[in-house]
């Protein structure tokens, strides 16, 4: 392989990206990063003060998103006296750049000096009691994109050569996340979420074996950005919001307009979470043993 079929793990890449985000904003520096999933570019963060704002593309080797309903820029904020780095939409690996901007951000948050992120995507529910508009912690994950987000040479710059998953989705952040929904009277379940690869929906086989082997959800992110977030040394918290049943499951065809749709239904909600989320600090770090 040559150096080029990596690009996500060159350094120079890499540098030159934090670079762009410092030559921005040269006094950044922040505790959490965040992106935002299909249809919540209108998501607001309640009370932020924005301190500055940039389109993806301004990031090389970012670029902005393809797909509709992710924004496509970058917000420095102060949110409830913590500084965050927010990134409204995300690339997609069946967009077919490569892992370098679907991985870039992770990178950058880390650069900028967070180390925690919360992860917000669009899925289809699988489990039984999962409808269009619940909202769902992650608390684990099956990889099935056919493809590690990490495969090829190492760089030091990602962390360790063979990163462990074992706590992917922090316990803790979970249950502070709860405690917020039950202040905020927002219904919060928990489950498992398959990521594969898209870009079109599964068939309803693919449905049934997932079911099959534990996933609740299932979605087309996420996965890599836990992976690579964790390999950085990030602790994680992510949300699906259940914008459908997956394929199989319901008798309406999945259309990308409706997972659009449910996700600015359900900012209500959202925004309730993250107000209760702000009133409350989250538990301390914990400290690698």
């Amino acid at each position: 392989m040559t150096r080029d079929s990596f690009p996500h793990l060159d350094r120079d890449r890499l540098e030159e990206a934090g670079e762009a985000i410092r030559a921005l904003w040269p006094k950044i520096a922040v505790a959490w990063g965040a992106i935002l999933g299909s249809g919540q570019f209108g998501l607001e963060f309640p009370g932020q003060k924005v301190k500055g704002e940039c389109p993806m593309s301004a990031i090389p080797g970012l670029g902005a998103p393809t797909v509709a309903g992710h924004e496509g820029r970058i917000r420095w904020m102060d949110w409830a006296g913590t500084h965050w780095i927010v990134f409204l939409g995300r690339r997609h690996w069946y967009e077919g750049e490569g892992w370098l901007p679907v991985l870039l951000p992770l990178f950058l948050m880390r650069h900028v000096g967070a180390n925690r992120v919360l992860l917000f995507n669009a899925a289809g529910g699988i489990r039984q009691d999962l409808a269009p508009g619940d909202l769902v912690l992650i608390r684990d994950h099956l990889n099935l994109m056919g493809d590690h987000p990490l495969r090829g040479p190492h760089q030091p710059l990602w962390g360790p050569r063979f990163p462990d998953l074992t706590d992917v989705y922090s316990s803790t952040l979970r249950e502070w996340a709860r405690a917020a929904a039950d202040q905020a009277g927002v219904p919060m379940k928990e489950g498992v979420y398959a990521g594969v690869s898209g870009p079109s929906y599964e068939t309803p086989a693919e449905v049934h074996f997932l079911a099959s082997i534990g996933a609740d959800l299932v979605g087309m992110s996420t996965v890599p950005e836990a992976i690579a977030a964790r390999s950085l040394g990030l602790e994680v918290l992510a949300l699906s919001l259940v914008t459908n049943r997956a394929a199989g499951l319901s008798s309406q065809p999945l259309r990308h307009e409706e997972v659009v749709a449910a996700g600015t239904s359900a900012r209500d909600r959202l925004e309730r979470w993250l107000g209760a989320l702000a009133s409350s600090p989250p538990p301390p770090r914990k400290e690698a043993s």
